[in-house]
């Protein structure tokens, strides 16, 4: 989640500096680029969005779907109580602490507790906290 993260934000600078190129071409109306700096800047932003792109598919990869990038929040489906449900986990969180059912989302996060697991049978208990 932290290289998502971090190759997220170094796309973003990039695509702000060609943004910010962009306005300052309009607002004078027109002048001289320096083509090779502006290739460099879209190779970064390019290397970046393929970058995170590669870290999103590692995280999917386990099973987990990328709720909010920005916050590191991801979830996980699994079942309690013959119903499917996700398991939560937000970047920073020392492990899987929290669940809520699909239609609450972060909001309706609760911790995971003894009734919790007692009525879970989503085969991964190994990443619950």
């Amino acid at each position: 989640m932290r290289d998502a993260l971090f190759h997220k934000s170094e796309a973003q600078k990039a695509h702000r500096e060609l943004e910010d190129t962009s306005d300052r071409i309009r607002a004078s109306g027109g002048m001289h680029v320096n083509q090779s700096q502006q290739q460099a800047v879209r190779a970064r932003r390019d290397s970046g969005a393929a970058a995170l792109k590669h870290a999103l598919d590692q995280i999917e990869g386990t099973g987990a779907l990328v709720k909010d990038l920005d916050i590191g929040l991801i979830d996980f489906i699994s079942r309690f109580q013959d119903r499917d449900v996700c398991l939560c986990w937000k970047l920073g969180e020392t492990g899987i602490g929290f669940w809520h059912s699909v239609d609450e989302g972060f909001q309706g996060r609760k911790p995971i507790d003894q009734v919790f697991r007692d009525g879970h049978s989503g085969g991964d208990s190994d990443r619950l906290n």
